[in-house]
This record gives structure tokens, C-alpha cells and sequence, in this order.
């Protein structure tokens, strides 16, 4: 699936093209587009590829089309502090969009086949933890578990919100449905149609089609001689330590500080750059014809021709006088200078910079 937006430079050029193809509609998704890079999900050797609207395979490892992942973040409506459940939930790319717009205080729950893909999955997320800016923004993380999204515990709670990134069978709707919180959003492809699930009552439902798929199917445990299959147990809906939470606290009211005396860090916005559209342009050699005794001789008339090569010339010297674009500075972690002045010990610095090395 995939191929419905043109491929981006980078991963900024990819958002670009999936905002004016009416993909990404909405701020909220567009930032946690821009937040993460989808090339970091990719294996070395595979990242030309990243910004393609297209999926990509190697081995367990599995991502969507950019254009299937922003349809399925913006039919989520997805909030701040809601909980939200990923069957399938692979490299942990749509989770981490999903957590940096459901918060600190969000749930963000995972459960994939392959524990190769789950360890995969992990070192994704330190990297981002180490290594990204947006990590500054409070993010509800994965926490992910090894086993079939088909054999949950029939006691299990309940989500607001809820994503399948593999094909489900018709006899599995309801199972799939009984996840789900009154109120809350089920989005899942059925039948090949990707599709959006609202529980309106314990027993009622609303479903609208979204958009055209082809996705692999659920796969289904083997009961091979009898055994039963081991039932999956979600994470518990567990409250933060007061520990974290004052970590938390302490850092939004330090972001805030810095966002204060750093105004124009906030207000900075991807200008993006306008594309540049050939035109083609055919120059027709017009023939007059005058009588020479009895014949017919055609002349040419070169006046139009040199107005044509006049034009051109005028272009290209407009296209000269445009300034080239300066490169972006590289940012400034305001906050991350910020805690490092403070007059604290060095553990607690650590500590409240996640233990981040830069």
C-alpha cells in the first residue's frame, strides 16, 4: 500500500506532501509528525526509502505507508490523557507519535508477535530518548509486550482508544470490539477497508470506512496436540510514582520559564519551500508566403522567435536575483541548558534529564 503522495527529500518534505494531499488535516497529528523521524525506524542501508509513501519489510520488521499511518492518527481523535492500545504494535513508530499527543498521563500499551520485533521496538525508543529534541515534550512511552493480539485475557481492561496494524477476519470484529471503552475508537482494516469503530453504547457501535487497504492478516496461534494457548495479560493501568511525577512538574515549569525568555523558539515554523513546476512551452515557427513570379515561397519570420528567446532570458535572470536559502541553524535545547545551571547535585541533574547524554 502506499505511493498516494509524492516521495520527500526528508522527513519534513514527506509531512509537506502528506498536508497537501489532505492526509495529515489536523496541527496535533502534523506535530507529532514532525516530531518523529520515520528514517530512524528504518535499518542502515534501507534509509532512502524512508521518505517514500510507501511500506517497507525486512524480515518481522514492518511499517505502514506514511499516508495509511497519518489516516489511521487522525480517525484516532486522539486526546491528552486517554489510553490507547496497539495490536501489532511492530517498531513502536506509531506509538511514539501517539504518545507524545496522549502525554504524561496518557496509557500507551503495545502487544506484537515477534519478540525480535519487540527488542527492535526498544532500542528504537532509547535512541529516541537519547537522541531526540522532541523527547522534550512530554511523552507517554511504549510499553510493549511479546504475544498474539488474539489470545488477550477475556479479563482484561479496557482502552480508549485502539489501533490493529494487521487484517482482521470478520469473526474477530467483536473481539476486537469488547477492548474497546464506551465512547471510545476503534480503527482497524476489515474486509479491506480500514476502518473507524465508535462505541456509542455497551452494545452499540457506529462504523465508517475510511480508506481502501490491503493488509497482512492477524495470525492466529497454533493449537497444535490440544495445547491451550497462552493467554496474554496487558500491562496494568498503573499510576506514576510521585517521583516522576515531580520530574514531570519540575520540567514543564522550567520549559516554561525558558519558553518565556526564548520567545522566538516557539514561534519558529518549517517555511515550506515551493516546488518549482516545469513548464513546457512549444515554439512554433510561423512561415509568411509571398508570390515570386508564379511560385509560392515561404518565409520566415524570425521576429517571434527572438521575442520567445527575449522572454526566457528575462526568466532566467528574475531566477538569479533570488537570494539562495540559508541553512538552519541547529537548535539550542533551552531547557536542557537550563537544568544544567541550576545549583543542584549532578544526580538529580541526571535525573531530571533522563539520564540523557546530550
Amino acid at each position: 500500500m502506499g505511493g498516494a503522495v509524492s516521495a520527500g527529500e526528508d522527513n519534513d518534505d514527506l509531512i509537506d506532501n502528506l498536508k497537501e494531499a489532505q492526509y495529515i488535516r489536523t496541527d496535533r497529528v502534523e506535530q507529532a509528525f514532525r516530531a518523529i523521524d520515520r528514517g530512524d525506524y528504518y535499518l542502515d542501508g534501507y534509509r532512502d526509502n524512508a521518505y517514500k509513501d510507501l511500506a517497507w519489510k525486512h524480515g518481522n520488521i514492518h511499517l505502514s505507508a506514511p499516508c495509511i499511518y497519518s489516516e489511521v492518527m487522525e480517525a484516532l481523535k486522539l486526546q491528552q490523557d486517554l489510553s490507547f492500545l496497539n495490536l501489532g504494535s511492530g517498531t513502536g513508530y506509531l506509538s511514539t507519535m501517539v504518545g507524545l499527543i496522549i502525554g504524561p498521563f496518557g496509557v500507551n500499551h503495545g502487544v506484537e508477535l515477534h519478540k525480535d520485533v519487540v527488542e527492535y521496538a526498544k532500542e528504537r525508543l532509547d535512541d529516541f530518548i537519547k537522541n531526540s529534541d522532541s523527547f522534550d515534550r512530554h511523552v507517554q512511552f511504549l510499553f510493549c509486550i511479546s504475544g498474539n493480539c488474539l489470545e488477550i485475557s477475556s479479563d482484561s481492561h479496557q482502552y480508549d482508544r485502539i489501533y490493529c496494524g494487521a487484517g482482521v477476519q470478520k469473526d474477530h470484529e467483536n473481539y476486537m470490539k469488547i477492548l474497546l471503552k464506551v465512547g471510545g475508537i476503534l480503527v482497524m482494516p476489515i474486509e479491506d477497508q480500514l476502518t473507524q469503530i465508535t462505541r456509542t453504547g455497551q452494545s452499540s457501535w457506529e462504523s465508517k470506512n475510511i480508506l481502501a487497504v490491503s493488509f497482512a492478516p492477524l495470525v492466529p496461534q497454533s493449537r497444535t496436540d490440544g495445547c491451550k494457548p497462552e493467554a496474554v495479560v496487558l500491562p496494568p493501568l498503573s499510576v506514576r510514582s510521585l517521583q516522576d511525577l515531580a520530574r514531570i512538574y519540575i520540567r514543564r515549569t522550567l520549559r516554561n520559564l525558558t519558553n518565556e525568555e526564548h520567545p522566538a523558539r516557539n514561534n519558529t515554523q518549517r517555511s515550506s519551500q515551493k516546488r518549482k513546476r516545469r513548464r513546457c512551452r512549444r515554439r512554433r515557427r510561423i512561415n509568411t508566403y509571398v508570390f515570386v513570379g508564379n511560385q509560392l515561397i515561404p518565409q520566415p519570420m524570425d521576429s517571434e522567435e527572438d521575442e520567445c528567446i527575449e522572454e526566457e532570458s528575462k526568466e532566467e535572470e528574475q531566477e538569479k536575483d533570488i537570494e539562495p536559502v540559508k541553512p538552519e541553524e541547529p537548535r539550542v535545547n533551552h531547557l536542557r541548558d537550563k537544568i544544567s545551571s541550576l545549583p543542584l547535585p549532578e544526580s538529580l541533574k541526571a535525573y531530571l534529564l533522563y539520564y540523557r547524554e546530550k
